[in-house]
């Protein structure tokens, strides 16, 4: 690419007309920095737009069901994405920090990610039934392990390549790419004319390309040598650092707080369950891929803005909105069929659903960011991961409820759940009171 074209579109997306003005990377580093900037940009938003074709709470889920799968293998789905990607960060971080060079972590980090989508679509069409399930869940580990890889290399090129105050920028019209890519993917889905078997498969492999292509971006970036010693090993840290739980009250009532709250990330796939078997097909599937796309584009600013004023009061209502959505659901699903607007009723239901997960994502991090100590942010971090990170795992065996429950049942019981963490969330103290008793 030109470096004037460069130039100026580091411009147009920063704001910043200086591009070679940098606080705190290298002068080698800044003078590459529009070049950086925009291919970070390109990557990210190719994998944020594959996030959204291939999600475990959605795509992959209905793709369960197409292939005739049990139904207890959806409560995997969410905690294998989530944990496997969390917790072999704490233990390839120190490895990774002896590595000159890291982007091509990132690299070959995002081929295995592609390879393993495309490999689900091969999967999908010469086996079927339980063997199917087992081995789309085998290739979800391996693709959620590669994204491990990539989000460590991640943080630590980008903080060599990209100055601060220009991070968050870059992070956010990435996300907002990833958004009109769902929201443009849900729309073709609505018009097509084809079956779920063969169009869900396609997403999948829109999502394994775009994994790729990202590969071949990054790869181009230019990372210059960095340091390669001082790395610590983050799951020793975070064993020696759980005595907070014991120490720290508010921290440990945070915690609690979080396990409960991941009652909105596990209810997604049992919600693509019971679309799919509402018979409306691809019409259903492509609104509640551009719902989720629109829920993602809107939701961050609303609920960042709220969370700097008060993340607790963000928990507070996203836990109640998630646990009434949830029990509306088990206690209407018996009348699904005479629902007005079916398919259009469940695309309505997910957005809100993803509307409520978007705001505890932003505002777990949030609260915990501000409650903590600098001293101790490192500390918290890595307890808060590996905690959450193991409890994942385990809360996958609720899925074993489905034969008794079914999916509308599992729905009711995580609304509890949310409605649970909404309590947990009122009786933790606001931030400026949480710091003081640390």
């Amino acid at each position: 690419m030109n470096k004037r074209l460069e130039t100026r579109a580091f411009t147009l997306a920063t704001g910043d007309e200086d591009a070679r003005a940098c606080r705190d990377i290298s002068t080698e580093q800044c003078r590459h920095q529009p070049r950086n900037f925009g291919l970070t940009l390109l990557s990210l938003a190719a994998t944020k737009t594959g996030d959204e074709l291939a999600s475990a709470r959605l795509v992959l889920a209905w793709l369960l069901v197409t292939v005739d799968a049990p139904e207890y293998l959806l409560a995997l789905l969410v905690p294998i994405r989530e944990a496997g990607a969390l917790l072999p960060q704490l233990f390839v971080a120190a490895w990774i920090r002896r590595l000159a060079l890291r982007k091509w972590v990132w690299v070959v980090g995002s081929v295995i990610q592609g390879l393993a989508l495309l490999g689900m679509v091969a999967l999908s069409f010469v086996v079927e039934g339980h063997a199917a399930g087992l081995a789309i869940i085998g290739l979800l580990v391996v693709f959620a392990l590669a994204r491990g890889l990539c989000s460590v290399a991640y943080k630590d090129v980008l903080g060599k390549t990209v100055d601060r105050g220009k991070r968050g920028q870059l992070s956010g019209w990435a996300s907002s790419a990833g958004g009109l890519g769902a929201i443009a993917a849900g729309i073709w889905l609505q018009t097509a004319q084809s079956s779920p078997s063969q169009q869900v498969p396609l997403l999948l492999i829109c999502a394994g390309v775009l994994w790729l292509l990202a590969a071949i971006s990054y790869s181009r970036l230019q990372e210059h040598p960095g340091a390669t010693s001082g790395g610590a090993n983050a799951i020793l840290e975070a064993l020696s650092s759980l005595k907070l739980l014991r120490s720290d009250k508010v921290f440990a009532h945070f915690c609690w707080t979080r396990t409960l709250l991941l009652s909105t990330a596990l209810a997604f796939p049992f919600y693509a369950a019971l679309a799919n078997d509402s018979g409306q097909g691809l019409a259903t599937l492509g609104g509640m891929v551009a719902a989720g796309g629109l829920a993602g584009l809107l939701a961050g600013p609303v609920w960042g803005r709220w969370s700097d004023r008060s993340s607790r009061q963000v928990m507070i209502t996203t836990g109640v909105m998630a646990g009434v959505l949830g029990l509306l659901t088990w206690v209407s699903h018996p009348y699904a069929p005479q629902w007005p607007l079916q398919g259009w009723a469940f695309s309505g239901l997910y957005f809100f659903i993803a509307l409520a997960h978007q705001g505890v994502r932003v505002a777990r991090s949030t609260y915990l960011v501000d409650i903590a100590p600098a001293s101790k942010r490192a500390s918290y971090t890595a307890v808060s991961n590996t905690l959450i990170g193991g409890l994942l795992l385990l809360t996958s065996s609720i899925g074993a409820l489905t034969p008794w429950l079914g999916a509308a049942g599992v729905i009711g019981l995580f609304g509890i759940m949310a409605l649970l963490a909404a309590v947990s969330a009122y009786r933790l103290p606001e931030v400026d009171a949480a710091r003081a008793q640390i």
